[in-house]
């Protein structure tokens, strides 16, 4: 099968979809696989390392697409990408539907083109594994990037995130005990900071409890809680993630007008329309704002910050997919690995997620009755 890798047109995306060692297990199975030049220059990975794990690298957009059965990138195809290709293709990348445009939708099914998301593909067992790996790092560099954002620059409080001997540390409220709020509750409470989760499920309290050695406070989310915890706050944290859904503000602007002057906010559900009322999206040529005098962080793709570990976690998720929809090719991939299945957005014309209704009107099909 030909595999393309295009250069992502997201500006700031510095993630590129396959490292270079996945490209050469590609290639060592027979397929052919085509890079657009400077695609991992942001990785610090160069064309002269993919045309040596065996792909071709092409300097143009259009000769991926044109060339390529399968396109594997990072961000959704654009409008412009999308009007390159042909019925029959299939497009794997990250889908973000909840936030999408109707055009794009109605785009990827006018074209028969299928469409897998991400975000959307599951194991056996339930668990997302490219999301599970993303929330992981955003976790993490939410923590890094908030303990900058207070330094004095005019803008933050001028603390230190841990404290000091006689000096109290930061206060840092999490909302959301999914995979990133734990993530980013390990890495505060590694770092001294004082930490508060809360979450509605009870179950997740638990798990964070556990697993952090009653290192953190734990306390169910509700209007009272989220309102008291986010005065009190040097740093918010907003992870809330419904699956197939925008998130919900649940931290309105009358919370964020009462935090302290100079606390940051950092958004990390941005990319499903953002858990705080007064986000709004940002990138990371620009990644902040102040209202309310508090600092705002809203990147949609905050794990680009660490592009090069992303890659890497982001091969080392979608690589067996890719092999077997390459093997397979994508509808017998599908009839045999149900999870894959459940990431498949369009095909064939029809739109098969029960969220193409919720979200755009569009009537939907079961991928299985397609197959």
């Amino acid at each position: 099968m030909n595999i393309g890798i295009p250069n992502e047109s997201l500006k700031n995306e510095n993630r590129v979809s396959l490292t270079p060692s996945a490209v050469a297990t590609l290639t060592n199975l027979g397929h052919a696989l085509f890079f657009e030049s400077q695609a991992g220059k942001a990785t610090r990975f160069s064309d002269e390392s993919y045309r040596n794990a065996g792909a071709t690298v092409v300097y143009s957009k259009e000769e991926v697409y044109r060339r390529c059965e399968l396109i594997c990138a990072v961000e959704p195809p654009t409008l412009e990408e999308i009007h390159l290709m042909e019925s029959g293709q299939t497009s794997f990348s990250f889908l973000n539907l909840p936030v999408a445009r109707q055009q794009f939708v109605e785009e990827i099914t006018r074209k028969k083109i299928t469409t897998v998301g991400y975000e959307l593909v599951e194991t056996e067992d339930g668990d997302r594994p490219v999301i599970h790996s993303m929330s992981e790092i955003a976790g993490q560099i939410s923590v890094f990037i908030a303990a900058r954002l207070l330094e004095t620059d005019d803008r933050g409080r001028g603390i230190i995130l841990g404290g000091i001997a006689g000096v109290a540390p930061a206060a840092v409220v999490i909302i959301g005990a999914g995979i990133v709020g734990t993530e980013a509750a390990r890495t505060a409470a590694g770092l001294g900071a004082q930490v508060i989760v809360l979450d509605t499920d009870l179950g997740r309290l638990r798990n964070v409890d556990r697993l952090l050695l009653k290192r953190v406070t734990t306390a169910l989310a509700t209007p009272i809680t989220i309102r008291k915890s986010a005065a009190y706050a040097d740093v918010l944290i907003g992870c809330v993630f419904i699956r197939g859904e925008r998130a919900p503000h649940v931290v309105t602007e009358e919370m964020v007008r009462s935090m302290k002057p100079g606390a940051v906010v950092i958004d990390v559900s941005i990319d499903q329309g953002g858990c705080i009322e007064t986000s709004r999206p940002t990138t990371l040529q620009s990644p902040s704002f102040v209202y309310h005098d508090v600092i705002h962080y809203c990147v949609p793709n905050i794990t680009a910050t660490v592009a090069r570990t992303a890659t890497y976690a982001l091969t080392n998720t979608i690589l067996p997919y890719v092999i077997e929809i390459a093997e397979k090719g994508a509808p017998q991939a599908f009839r045999e690995n149900k999870g894959l299945a459940k990431g498949v957005c369009s095909f064939e014309g029809h739109c098969t997620q029960e969220m193409a209704k919720t979200l755009f009107g569009k009537e939907y099909l079961l991928i299985e009755s397609l197959l």
